[in-house]
């Protein structure tokens, strides 16, 4: 008998399949890494000052927000259905947050200058410079600027 010969379509079956686990182990930490990072990210560790704040609660009325003027936000919103969709921007700026808001979700927001927009102004409850808004009827879009007091 003779020399055998490597089969060169075996060798390239297990260079695919190599190549095809090593595309699904990145895939799998790169979903690990995307996880972690969004569960890791509550919005009130290391936010800048001035940006926004999420946090989640329950539907009760908000507590009293402080009076000093450096540590009220300019913007408070509260979400008080299931679904929420608010739109903040830097007046004639950035966008801050175009996002739909959970039940209980609040957002705090502390740029001097804001142009808000809320799909439905009755599903939120609203504070412009610690100050309460009053409540949309019920399919009403609002949009105001608030403005930093002080």
């Amino acid at each position: 008998m003779g020399r055998h010969r490597s089969d060169p379509m075996g060798i390239a079956r297990l260079l695919v399949v190599g190549v095809a686990i090593l595309a699904l182990l990145a895939l799998v930490v790169v979903g690990v890494i995307a996880l972690v990072g969004a569960l890791s990210s509550d919005g009130a560790q290391g936010a800048p000052a001035g940006s926004a704040t999420l946090s989640t609660s329950p539907a009760a009325p908000p507590p009293p927000v402080e009076t000093s003027v450096a540590e009220t936000p300019t913007v408070y919103v509260e979400c008080r259905a299931d679904r929420c969709p608010i739109f903040v921007r830097v007046s004639g700026g950035d966008i801050v947050e175009d996002r739909d808001l959970s039940r209980g979700q609040q957002a705090f927001y502390s740029q001097p200058s804001l142009d808000v927009v809320l799909a439905d102004a009755s599903t939120v409850y609203v504070e412009v410079n610690g100050e309460p808004r009053s409540p949309g009827r019920p399919g009403e879009r609002q949009h105001f600027t608030a403005r930093r007091d002080g």
